[in-house]
């Protein structure tokens, strides 16, 4: 019964903390805004254009792939070191997840992925 009192005390505390501090954020807040306080450097230039920069889908295709493939190397290599001592079901486990990138390889070249223009 001691513990759950301890527990108890301890949610109401540290929930009245998050709250405390939540509500310190708003209180300690700089409120005063002006045009160079907003724009998109504060350094004193006067920014030329807008700072967002268009990028096209196609680089973040190639990002997503060479994540797959980065994270395939990264879990083959520790079964290649010990690939003798698995045995035959790792063996065809690592097959199987070599097939299913495979096929992701395989989908993304159907649906024109890795076409440049």
């Amino acid at each position: 019964m001691k513990e759950l009192v301890c527990l108890g005390v301890f949610l109401i505390l540290s929930t009245l903390f998050a709250i405390a501090m939540v509500v310190a954020g708003f209180v300690c807040q700089y409120r005063r805004k002006g045009g160079m306080k907003e724009s998109t450097y504060e350094c004193g230039i006067v920014p030329e254009n807008d700072a967002r920069i268009d990028f096209d889908i196609k680089y973040f295709n190639y990002a997503i792939l060479f994540l797959i493939f980065d994270i395939e190397t990264v879990f083959l290599y520790p079964f290649a070191v010990f690939a003798n001592s698995l045995g035959m079901f790792a063996v065809i486990e690592a097959f199987v997840f070599v097939l299913l990138l495979l096929f992701g390889l395989f989908y993304g070249i159907n649906k024109k992925i890795l076409r440049w223009l």
